[in-house]
């Protein structure tokens, strides 16, 4: 490892803060992913009409967002690849469940352990890579603003406009990406079909079709990574300033995550409502090719007013606690701990040089 490869961000390199953040939205997705299985499961069981042909519901584990269309027949295998399958009806699998315990229960002595985590490889297949560019791109924004690891923000507009401007690069970058992800699960399209079908929605619908249902998701994501930051950072700064330390604990990184993920998840709630709407909305138009007309986010926000008034704004706030807290816990805990531990073998290598 050369020197020039390395940054101010404690020796280390842009592939180190890679690795760091890959790891984290691995652990993250394998603890929070079961959470919105049973969800999805309950939800399937009490409201079926909800899971009928063509309609779409929101795949969410608290790292990643994913448009999912319902389809009839049973089970089977959709390949990305020939290491990467899923099936497309495990949300519809028959079961009757009690509540969350028992869903959990059922489930693993029925379907076995492994169906906890039937919602994993599309999570793994776009929100890794997702949180991989977010992570690396908070850091070297918040780098490129003059900020050193070993030191606390002491600027609140450095967190906010790092964490606003990674969300922002991410989510348009990985959008295409997640548009076309879906596509291939809900058509069934092979990697040789992509290139005609995307050409022929450019031909279509232009080339900003691409980015179909990115202002939904950056009204809510980007005010979410501001507050995000903005309290983590300040949790931070106020814990290694009382210690002296330049290094939170796992356990501190981990309540520091949790509750900043708890903050901004509360206060953010009514752009959420609103993007699960819209997004489930512009599914229905795009992959399940219903002509209905799509209304626009503020026409959204005037209809969900109008019919049930300004709770309609506020609601689902306990499952969106319950995983935004958990994934941003695991997640930045993770982050930080890799991050030391590859600041630790940087300054190792250097010592034996």
């Amino acid at each position: 490892m050369s020197d020039s490869s390395r940054t101010s961000d404690g020796g280390l390199t842009p592939g180190q803060r890679m690795i760091s953040s890959c790891s984290g939205a691995i652990l993250t997705s394998l603890f929070v992913t079961p959470l919105d299985v049973v969800k999805i499961r309950m939800q399937a069981q009490s409201k079926p009409q909800a899971f009928a042909k063509g309609h779409c519901y929101l795949y969410c584990n608290g790292l990643m967002d994913h448009t999912c269309v319902c389809l009839n027949g049973n089970s089977v295998n959709i390949s990305m690849n020939e290491n990467i399958t899923w099936k497309k009806n495990w949300y519809k699998r028959p079961g009757n469940f009690n509540g969350v315990f028992d869903a959990f229960l059922t489930i693993g002595r029925n379907e076995g352990i492994t169906s906890l985590w039937s919602g994993l490889p599309p999570t793994l297949v776009m929100a890794v890579p997702a949180t991989v560019v977010y992570f690396t791109t908070y850091e070297q924004i918040k780098v490129g603003l003059g900020h050193s690891y070993n030191t606390p923000v002491n600027t609140w507009w450095v967190p906010v406009l790092a964490g606003s401007s990674a969300r922002i690069f991410a989510a348009t970058v990985i959008s295409p990406l997640e548009l076309i992800r879906t596509k291939l699960q809900s058509e069934q399209l092979t990697y040789r079909q992509v290139h005609e079908a995307v050409r022929r929605m450019l031909r279509t619908d232009g080339f900003l079709s691409l980015w179909r249902g990115l202002s939904p998701t950056l009204l809510r994501d980007v005010p979410f990574s501001a507050l995000y930051w903005l309290s983590y950072e300040t949790m931070k700064g106020k814990v290694l300033k009382e210690r002296n330390s330049t290094q939170l604990s796992f356990f501190e990184s981990f309540l520091s995550g949790a509750c900043a993920g708890t903050l901004a998840g509360v206060v953010t709630l009514p752009f959420d409502v609103i993007k699960t709407h819209r997004q489930i909305e512009l599914g229905e138009v795009t992959l399940a090719k219903e002509k209905k007309q799509v209304s626009s986010t503020w026409k959204l926000i005037q209809n969900l007013y109008r019919q049930q008034g300004i709770k309609a704004l506020f609601s689902g706030l306990a499952p969106r606690v319950m995983k935004v807290a958990p994934a941003c816990a695991i997640m930045i805990s993770t982050y930080e701990h890799f991050k030391h531990f590859f600041r630790q073998r940087n300054l190792e290598s250097l010592e034996n040089r």
